[in-house]
């Protein structure tokens, strides 16, 4: 009877911690969050299964709002996408590498109002396609997000000129 109370009392205390936890971040820690979470999705080891490829884009896809405007130097692929198009996209665009990582670098976020942001970010892919080409492309990033329901989900994606010398 003792062991089942302190087993209860453990759990109470672990639940407590958790929930002070989650419910005490920042609104900045849980946007940064979000980038943390969709360079893990798209990031790609060698010999990945289809299981875990598709588990990633499904990871990936639920931290876009039910459209998401692209605007890029390359007008195909400038556009507002919708989450199905979205993940169609990543998983033909992974299937072209056996190696992909991706590394966001210099966040700051800025706070519209409550339930927007807008975040610029430097943004570094490397990788190795299957025919052994090799990747390593760094942007500037200016990314909105919407607060929808409790989460912060990306609406838009702009690639920022950067000047060259």
């Amino acid at each position: 009877m003792k062991v089942k109370l302190v087993a209860i009392v453990i759990m109470l205390v672990i639940a407590g911690i958790w929930a002070g936890f989650h419910f005490s971040q920042s609104e900045e820690k849980r946007v940064r969050k979000q980038f943390a979470l969709l360079a893990g999705w798209v990031s790609k080891d060698p010999g990945e299964k289809p299981l875990t490829t598709a588990r990633k884009i499904r990871g990936a896809r639920a931290l876009f709002a039910e459209k998401c405007e692209v605007k890029a130097p390359i007008d195909s692929l400038s556009g507002t996408y919708t989450l199905q198009e979205i993940s169609s996209y990543a998983a033909r665009a992974r299937q072209q590498f056996s190696r992909l990582s991706l590394r966001f670098y210099d966040l700051s976020i800025e706070f519209t109002d409550r339930e927007r942001a807008t975040a610029f970010v430097t943004a570094n892919l490397t990788g190795r396609s299957t025919g052994g080409e090799g990747l390593d492309e760094t942007r500037e990033l200016q990314c909105m997000l919407a607060k929808i329901g409790d989460k912060w989900l990306f609406t838009s994606l702009q690639v920022v000129e950067v000047l060259k010398k």
